[in-house]
């Protein structure tokens, strides 16, 4: 492996032995139920709420579809911050396989291995075989990447993709755009989309009316949170400028393993947690990478993100709950994309 890329992956984990956790103890922990907010974004107001632990039948009636986002399962990863994340990535499947809708397809926002290697692609492809929803639309991450350029990933899940990985599709008057920004990612870069895939951007919401809802997701975030640990994508202002004339834009990330939301104008930014393992608040460690927690509490920082879209009106609604909470669902305001994060435990 090319010594740059083994420098980053010797950023990216901390050696985080010796800090007592066993995998009976943090398997306990799984069965941990918590609640989280719903947030509502109207008029980029954001107004919140609490998120039930159940959900009736009802749940989730109203929208025209629903999908489900995961991301950063870093399958292979076994350090104490969690040494079981096929577990947890399981627990995640089981969540999604208890709503009360079948969503009509998942997005994986990357990072779906730790190195890149067969073995985990193979495990993370036998897992997502028993979720409910059949159609998994993906991206990768930098982890997807490290050892041979992404060809294994491209081999196994950008098929008819253009480039690196990227791709669009439409979806019952929705156009989604899978984009790459972790191609060529230096340790602790910044994320980059490049001038190639700028302008097939570009050119593939040519044309396309102002109404259309776009969702856009890629890896690491489209908006900058934390340059000094790379949490941000260098020329995502190029890319967010052919969005602005369209009046609903969301923007879906991963990378960081923990929520956060922006909305500038009509573009709601969202990032997801992991169901692999949290990393700290931007700023507050001297890097990014896993971070130990209580084994009580691992479930409350990993989860997934449950979308419902309404076809009319502008409103973008959220709602986070532990993945240990029985199944969510949550259908937005008319018009709504509605983001439901649901944590682990």
């Amino acid at each position: 492996m090319p010594g740059k890329k083994q420098d980053f992956i010797d950023q990216q984990l901390q050696d985080l032995n010796n800090d007592g956790v066993d995998r009976r103890g943090f398997l306990k922990c799984m069965a941990w139920a918590g609640t989280g907010l719903a947030w509502t974004m109207s008029g980029g107001i954001p107004v919140s709420r609490a998120f039930a632990k159940s959900h009736g039948k009802d749940a989730g009636k109203g929208g025209d579809f629903s999908f489900v986002q995961i991301s950063d399962s870093h399958i292979g990863f076994n350090k104490p911050a969690n040494p079981d994340v096929t577990a947890t990535l399981q627990t995640a499947i089981n969540k999604i396989n208890a709503m009360p809708h079948t969503p009509d397809f998942i997005i994986h926002t990357g990072d779906l291995s730790q190195l890149s290697k067969p073995s985990e692609f193979d495990t993370l492809d036998q897992a997502l075989k028993g979720a409910s929803a059949k159609q998994i639309y993906f991206v990768p991450g930098e982890h997807d990447m490290l050892s041979d350029n992404g060809e294994q990933y491209l081999e196994r899940h950008g098929k008819g993709t253009k480039g690196t990985g990227y791709y669009s599709f439409d979806h019952k008057g929705v156009h989604f755009v899978g984009l790459v920004n972790v191609a060529n990612l230096k340790a602790g870069g910044m994320g980059s989309l490049g001038h190639e895939q700028l302008e097939w951007l570009e050119g593939d919401l040519k044309g396309r009316s102002a109404s259309t809802p776009i969702v856009l997701f890629a890896h690491i975030p489209l908006w900058t949170i934390h340059p000094d640990w790379g949490w941000g994508t260098d020329d995502s202002e190029q890319a967010l400028a052919y969005v602005k004339r369209f009046g609903s834009v969301t923007v879906l990330n991963g990378h960081i393993h923990q929520i956060m939301q922006k909305v500038e104008g009509k573009v709601s930014f969202h990032t997801a947690m992991s169901t692999a393992f949290p990393q700290p608040a931007p700023g507050t460690a001297p890097s990014a990478g896993p971070m130990k927690v209580p084994a009580d509490q691992l479930q409350r920082v990993l989860g997934i993100t449950d979308v419902n879209y309404v076809v009319s009106g502008r409103s973008l609604a959220i709602v986070d709950s532990p993945l240990g909470d029985s199944a969510s669902s949550a259908s937005g305001n008319v018009g709504a994309l509605g983001l439901v994060d649901s944590p682990l435990g």
